[in-house]
This record gives structure tokens, sequence and C-alpha cells, in this order.
């Protein structure tokens, strides 16, 4: 374990060996901090903070403060972090609120670049990517693989299904399809992510399933409900489509829709 003289480490704080605690870190009471995991100059975490193993902190960033949200008075919340992360300069990921269920939980794998922002109560899957200065306010859901361009802003509630890429810009107020891309005030859909699916390695097969199911539910007249009944009816029972599938059906706040 490194921590240097400069640092305040908090008692009570728990550092599992090789955490590397930089000049001028301040780490709260309640924070726990797993093995090989480095945290840069300047970076503040505070509250009751669950940090994985080989995470890399980097300088001035901002983990595990009161949420930005004028309801909360001091509850008891929590902010979970999982492994493998890179949480760049000046980024932001803060606790959750009671009205949210208490967590603001992110994944493994994932990368958060300068000036990205992760609101209370949301819930980021792995391996995702929020590009500089992205937003995600309160209560989003990430599902895994989802990329986020420089800018984006998603409003609260928003979820957004796996393999799918926000757009640089992109202002997201309606649930973004899993494989799809989006880009727009307000945000519409511009196409599969086939490249995505591709460097993650989905299978040809299940591919064109995909590319299938989208012309049918996005690119047709068909209202949504029987666009889903008759994408199930094709290619039900394959995972790829059954997730797609129950996420559009799961929506509360109605999914991004483009051009037919």
């Amino acid at each position: 374990m490194s921590i240097h003289s400069t640092a305040i480490v908090a008692h009570g704080a728990e550092l599992d060996t090789d955490v590397e605690i930089g000049p001028y870190v301040v780490i709260g009471p309640r924070v726990r901090i797993g093995r090989g995991t480095t945290v840069g100059p300047h970076a503040v975490i505070e509250g009751n903070t669950t940090i994985g193993r080989n995470n890399r902190i980097f300088q001035f960033a901002a983990i595990g403060a009161v949420p930005q949200d004028l309801k909360f008075s001091g509850e008891e919340t929590r902010l979970e972090i999982g492994d493998e992360n890179q949480i760049r300069e000046f980024a932001t990921i803060h606790l959750g609120t009671l009205g949210g269920g208490g967590l603001t939980k992110v994944g493994s794998g994932s990368l958060f670049m300068a000036y990205s922002h992760v609101a209370h109560d949301a819930i980021v899957g792995d391996r995702c990517v929020i590009a500089n200065c992205g937003s995600l306010a309160g209560h989003v859901i990430l599902e895994d693989d989802v990329k986020i361009g420089g800018l984006a802003a998603l409003h609260q509630f928003t979820r957004v299904g796996r393999h799918a890429f926000v757009a640089a810009g992109a202002i997201v107020t309606q649930d973004v399809p899993p494989y799809c891309i989006v880009q727009g005030d307000r945000a519409t859909l511009a196409g599969l992510n086939t490249v995505g699916l591709t460097r993650a390695g989905i299978a040809p097969e299940a591919l064109s399933r995909i590319k299938s199911a989208y012309k049918t539910l996005f690119r047709t007249q068909l209202g949504l409900h029987e666009a889903v009944t008759r994408v199930r009816a094709e290619y039900g029972g394959n995972l790829e489509i059954d997730h797609l599938l129950a996420f559009l059906e799961g929506s509360t706040r109605g999914s991004v829709r483009g051009p037919r």
C-alpha cells in the first residue's frame, strides 16, 4: 500500500493491499477501496462508497458526493463501483437517494472521460464509455456495452439498451433501444450500431436477425405493439431478439423512434 504523505485518509476508511493514494487525495471515513486501485492527485472520495479492484481514478475526480437533488436531506445512501474502471479528470459520480432505492451503481470495465457525470440512482453496466462532458441525470440506466458521445445528455429515468450508441451532443429524453444509434436534439434513431455489434463478436446470424427486427420495428408503418408481435412470431426464442422486445415493452417513457 502506498499513501502519499499529503493525502488525508479518514479513520475508518478501508484500503486493501496494493492501493495507491496520490498527493492531496481526500478519502472519507466510510470509503472502501479494493486492491490494485490507484487514486490520482487531488481526487476526493467520500460518502458510503465501495470501490472494487484495479480501478484507476485520475486527478480531481469527485466520487461519492451527496446528490445534486434538492430533496436529499442527508439520509443514508450508497455508491458501488466495480472493478477495472477508468475514471478520468474531474469526472463526478454521486450517491443515491432514498427515492431511487438509495444506490448508485457502476459495473466493471467502463471508461468515464473528463467531466463526465453520473447522477444519483443511476445504474451503469459493464464496459460502457461516457465521453467528455457526457451527463447521466438521476435514475438513468445504461445496460452493458453502451457508448455515450461527448456532450450528450440523458434525461432522468431514461434507459439505454445494450450495445447502443448515443452520438455526441445528443439530447436523450426517451429510452434508446438496444443495438441502435441515436443522434440529435431531441434524439432520434439513426440506424443500427453494426460496427459496435461486430466488434463485440455478435454472430453473423444474430446480426442478421437484429437487422430484420430493426426494419420491422422502426422502418415500417406498423404500430409498436403490432411490430413487436410480428418480430416475436418470426424470431422469438433468440436471446438478442427477446432482450430487444422485452426492453421495448418495459419502457415507461417510450422509446426513441425515427423516420419510417
